[in-house]
This record gives C-alpha cells, sequence and structure tokens, in this order.
C-alpha cells in the first residue's frame, strides 16, 4: 500500500557542483526537496516522464557528465552504471542525501493521456517519488519564451497539490501541457491515479528562473 508520496521538481541545478554560485532560491528549493524525501521510507518507487515507457532497476548508476559535472550517483549501494535520463539521476542523488536504500524508477511516456496516467498509479506500491516540472515558460527570460497561461497553469497545479485533488490534476490537458513545457504532466496524473484519501502539504511552489517548480508531501489520512 501507498503511504506517503513525495512531489519534487527535477532540474539538474538540484546538485550544488551545477549551480552557478551562491544562490538564495536554489538553496530554499534544494533544502525543502531534501526535507521532502526524508520523509520516505528506506525504498522508494521515483515516478517521471520520459520519451518512452521503462523500469529501470535499483541496481543501476549513472553520472551527470551530460550536464557538465562527472558526478556519479546510484539507485542503490554497488550498484552498476549506465546511461540514465534525467528523472532517474535526481531520484539517485536524492536517495543518497536523504540515505535511503534503494529506488526503483517508473518512466512513463510523456505523450500518455490521463487514464494511462491514473492506470500507471493504480498498480504502484510503497513510497513514492513523484518527479517533474511545471511551465518553463514564466517569464520573458524564462527558457520557453513566456507565455501569459503559465501562471494560471501552475497556480491550478499548486492548488491541487495542495489539496490532494486527485481529479485537478487528471484534469490537466495534456495539449496546454505540452505547449507550456509542463513536464510534470504526467507524473502527476500518475500520483492522482493512486486514489484514495490523502494530507497534503505543499511546501514550495515557485517559478525562481522561469520555470515553476512544486514540492509537496502527501501522506494517506
Amino acid at each position: 500500500m501507498i503511504r506517503r508520496a513525495v512531489v519534487v521538481p527535477q532540474p539538474p541545478l538540484l546538485l550544488p557542483r551545477l549551480s552557478p554560485g551562491p544562490d538564495p532560491h536554489l538553496a530554499t528549493l534544494r533544502d525543502t526537496c531534501v526535507a521532502a524525501v526524508c520523509r520516505l521510507g528506506p525504498v522508494w518507487t521515483a515516478v517521471g516522464g520520459h520519451d518512452h515507457d521503462e523500469v529501470i532497476g535499483p541496481d543501476a548508476a549513472g553520472t551527470f557528465r551530460g550536464y557538465g559535472i562527472d558526478e556519479r550517483v546510484a539507485l542503490s549501494a554497488g550498484a552498476t552504471s549506465r546511461d540514465l535520463p534525467l528523472p532517474a539521476l535526481i531520484a539517485g542523488w536524492l536517495r543518497e542525501q536523504a540515505g535511503a536504500e534503494s529506488v526503483e524508477v517508473r518512466l512513463v511516456a510523456s505523450t500518455s493521456k490521463a487514464e494511462d496516467c491514473a492506470q500507471v498509479g493504480q498498480e504502484l506500491t510503497g513510497d513514492l517519488l513523484i518527479l517533474g516540472d511545471g511551465s518553463n515558460r514564466h517569464g520573458p527570460g524564462s527558457p520557453g519564451s513566456e507565455d501569459e497561461r503559465a501562471p494560471a497553469f501552475d497556480d491550478a497545479v499548486a492548488k491541487a497539490l495542495a489539496k490532494a485533488d486527485g481529479d485537478a490534476l487528471l484534469g490537466l490537458d495534456p495539449e496546454l501541457a505540452g505547449e507550456l513545457g509542463a513536464g510534470g504532466r504526467v507524473p502527476w496524473q500518475v500520483l492522482a491515479g493512486t486514489g484514495g484519501d490523502w494530507h497534503a502539504e505543499l511546501l514550495y511552489s515557485a517559478a525562481p528562473f522561469g520555470v515553476a517548480y512544486h514540492v509537496a508531501v502527501w501522506e494517506r489520512e
């Protein structure tokens, strides 16, 4: 049974060695993410969006070399190195920060419909780590260029995460999310598919670098 789920973003800038220097926004985001995952148990299942469905077992390790630093992270102790996508790398880094035993990564295709995401959620067990960013189109300097629809979209996401409103998350429009560069849509809808009653805490919601980041903890009532 799923007893707890933590929602975090997945920017490579979470790693101190990848940050451009001391930044209070990054420090707050990083500390909040680590504090949140420390509330999970020793064994996690992580869920992230990807270009195809895939399950990565806890015996895998990878490196952030593709992002500019050769920092190795592992999904468990004694793992074997291979190429890992960003959600798995961030899951491994957060596992190490929390001192957890292991994390298996469930990647779900970014083109998945809400009902398909919900089906994945119904199949999951154990403590969950949900990885994904909001829109990358907040403000004129944002990575995806400014879109006036981005604030309303992420406000709705934040409210849904704060209230554990699975129906609202399942109601997110895949086409709009894609246009806004919100890669978190799929993993959030997987979380919504787990169903049941939750107590929710929204710990962080902001777009400090033109990308919306949300951190939340859901616990079974």
